[in-house]
């Protein structure tokens, strides 16, 4: 069964809302959790589901999430038909760039009809989850779809964020409304609705059809969401599959993030120093595979003034060395050094970011190689930090890559 699917992963989302973290890396290649990519989530996910045939379509400054690829995912073995291949837009004569999601996919059926598969899961590379698509597959199968959309419940009061699903008895989706204000709640939880989670399995036929039908439309953003669900609805053929039921390996894990915001990638982090984390990294028949440099041990040690390096309910990863400087809910990613009576707290720190003696950082998103000069200050002065940095609408300050202070 799993052998007559291919995936497709989208992944070359500008994310503008990630701004500036995504200024010259794509959205999935945007690092999370102290020493992953987002991308890397839904890839392990297809790693552990069994799905080997994978094409990554990519497009905006792609070329972080292409090296991240080669250098972290050159696992599976082509003799053995295992692959995974990032495409970008072909850009001939006839075709440009990737005009939406639809678009993307519609650009490479060619692909996908060469591969001689009679499935095709379709998934976004830019969300945070744990998810066995198998049971999902076969739910496909058996219900006799031309397309399964996995869905998850939401806090009704929450759709306009989402794709709302209206189904029947039997899963048979019946409606389905794009970030309505006023959605279709459950019927037996009127403060519950359904939500598309952007999980996609089509049979290989229909989805062509319906490709092929909405690239010849005039009035289309091309759009799987906006466009070819509500268009391929009245054939009668699209089932719901509902995330965290009893089915599926990792069914216990009813953790699912999109974390498009800056407000929403921070509360993603955050979530990973909680004392139960709602999704847990630590599950060994199920982890989190990336790209790792060779590096030493973290270190926590004492500084120049005497005093001692700590790291309060933190994650930190190899290479950083905490030197007289205080660590507190915060994620450290590699080769980060905190100097002497420094003060990280509720920050995210990206690669080989230097904290310099006596700096105070909270609520701050640092990116790669920023080097702070002695008694920085950032997060203690909003009207300062406006002037200087990005502030998101909960306040969180993002310096840049290549900041110079």
């Amino acid at each position: 069964m799993l052998e007559q699917a291919i995936t497709v992963i989208l992944a070359g989302g500008k994310g503008s809302r990630l701004h500036p973290l995504t200024i010259d890396r794509a959205k999935p290649a945007v690092p999370f959790g102290g020493k992953y990519r987002i991308i890397d989530f839904t890839l392990a996910n297809c790693l552990h589901s069994g799905l080997r045939q994978i094409l990554v379509l990519t497009q905006y400054q792609s070329h972080s999430l292409h090296k991240h690829l080669r250098d972290g995912w050159s696992i599976f073995n082509p003799e053995l038909g295992e692959f995974i291949t990032a495409i970008p837009p072909q850009m001939t004569q006839e075709i440009g760039g990737y005009q939406g999601t639809a678009n993307a996919v519609y650009q490479n059926l060619h692909l996908i009809e060469r591969s001689q598969a009679k499935y095709v899961v379709v998934l976004s590379g830019d969300h945070i989850y744990r998810m066995d698509y198998e049971p999902m597959l076969r739910q496909h199968i058996e219900k006799g779809a031309g397309l399964t959309i996995a869905c998850m419940e939401i806090d009704a009061r929450q759709s306009d964020q989402f794709g709302i699903v209206s189904i029947d008895n039997e899963l048979q989706v019946t409606g389905f409304e794009e970030k309505p204000t006023h959605p279709q709640t459950l019927p037996e939880q009127p403060g519950r609705a359904l939500a598309s989670m952007g999980v996609y399995i089509f049979s290989v036929d229909y989805l062509g059809q319906g490709l092929s039908e909405n690239h010849n439309m005039t009035d289309t953003g091309h759009d799987f969401g906006g466009d070819i669900i509500p268009q391929l609805i009245p054939s009668a053929k699209v089932f719901a599959y509902l995330f965290g039921g009893a089915s599926g390996r990792v069914s216990r894990d009813q953790y699912w993030r999109d974390v498009g915001t800056l407000d929403s990638y921070y509360q993603a982090n955050m979530d990973l120093l909680q004392p139960m984390p709602p999704i847990n990294l630590y599950q060994q028949d199920w982890s989190i595979r990336s790209y790792q440099k060779q590096v030493a041990p973290a270190k926590m040690v004492s500084g120049a003034s005497g005093t001692e390096g700590i790291a309060i309910n933190s994650i930190v990863s190899g290479g950083t060395i905490v030197s007289g400087g205080c660590v507190q809910n915060s994620i450290l990613f590699q080769n980060v050094h905190v100097l002497d009576e420094a003060v990280v707290e509720s920050s995210i720190l990206f690669d080989d970011v230097e904290v310099g003696p006596r700096c105070q950082l909270h609520h701050c998103i640092i990116d790669k190689g920023v080097k702070l000069p002695p008694n920085t200050e950032i997060g203690l002065n909003r009207h300062l930090d406006q002037q200087r940095f990005t502030l998101s609408d909960n306040g969180i300050v993002v310096v840049p890559k290549g900041y110079q202070f």
